[in-house]
């Protein structure tokens, strides 16, 4: 049974810094693109970044330059490093992770995603 367990939520003021963390346990194929996204009240979900199995990371025009992510394959762990919070950033964060299945007959991707930390940016 595949869980993804997201930590490192909480309240910061504008300015600050936080951390998130995301573990993915259970039985995958092929993990290939993991990634943070959010959702803030009000508003659909939307991508904050994503990392591939290599190290390529994408990130949403909104957050360059402020944000970081990062991942460890060994270990099917995803992180995101929030610089020069907003409070336009305040949203739940959820993790989640792309898992390939490959046959002779198809190719299988399955989206799993976390329960969601939430990040509040106020003074």
């Amino acid at each position: 049974q595949v869980e993804l367990v997201e930590s490192g939520g909480g309240l910061v003021q504008p300015g600050g810094s936080l951390a998130l963390s995301c573990a993915a346990t259970g039985r995958f194929s092929d993990i290939t693109t993991m990634g943070w996204y959010r959702q803030a009240p009000g508003k659909q979900r939307e991508l904050v970044a994503t990392i591939t199995r290599g190290g390529k990371a994408n990130y949403a025009t909104s957050v360059k330059e402020r944000f970081t992510i990062s991942r460890d394959n060994a270990k099917n762990m995803v992180y995101l490093r929030m610089d020069s919070l907003k409070p336009e950033d305040t949203a739940v964060y959820y993790c989640n992770v792309r898992d390939r299945d490959i046959t002779i007959e198809r190719i299988l991707d399955t989206d799993y995603w976390g329960q969601g930390t939430q990040v509040t940016v106020s003074s």
